[in-house]
């Protein structure tokens, strides 16, 4: 059932999300369930789920939960971000930053993405940007990237069932990859995206 409310309203902190550690794509899909299931119908629109990774699958972000360094920079093979885009600005819904819930995406720009200019270029992110309507109807997960050689957890699965969408039952390797080729949404480097969002 839908209401009048919007996503600021019914998503006012991290306790109302659905979260697993190290679960990134799920907790960001869970959020978008929630606003379709919670908020105005055409607020899902203005939703956006980001896929953060590149071809060396190595992408440096800071302000991180996880990381044990004292600027808080950690590597991740790769991280999903939710942008909610109204009245000419961007909020950033990241479960697993430091910052606020949600900040601004010029905040987030500055504390956690930072100036690539100087990168080696195995760690220059690129963007794959799926309307959340999409990502809702198309994503994909039996979680298998996350079992171990000995078929053991890397990090505990969440509890409820598997993520799944009519013609697949896993296809998130299509959402991480960066190659331009996927069908699902867009991909942009540093400066595209945030030319098109900030």
């Amino acid at each position: 059932m839908t209401s009048d409310k919007t996503v600021e309203q019914v998503i006012t902190e991290p306790a109302k999300c659905t979260y697993t550690s190290c679960y990134c794509e799920e907790n960001i899909w869970k959020l978008c369930a929630l606003i379709q299931e919670e908020c105005h119908e055409s607020e899902l629109s203005k939703c956006y789920s980001v896929f953060i990774s590149n071809k060396s699958k190595k992408i440096p972000l800071w302000h991180q939960k996880a990381s044990k360094a004292e600027d808080r920079l950690i590597v991740w093979d790769y991280h999903v971000i939710m942008l909610y885009v109204d009245a000419g600005r961007t909020l950033v819904y990241d479960l697993d930053t430091e910052l606020g819930f949600p900040c601004t995406l010029k905040d987030y720009n500055s504390a956690c993405l930072g100036d690539e200019r100087n990168f080696d270029d195995k760690f220059k992110r690129m963007f794959r940007v799926i309307p959340a309507p999409e990502f809702l109807t198309t994503f994909a997960s039996d979680r298998s990237h996350m079992l171990n050689d000995r078929k053991e957890w890397l990090s505990p699965p969440p509890n409820y069932p598997q993520i799944t969408c009519p013609g697949s039952s896993n296809n998130i390797d299509e959402f991480i990859s960066m190659d331009i080729s996927s069908k699902h949404g867009e991909v942009y480097h540093l400066h595209e995206f945030l030319n098109k969002f900030l």
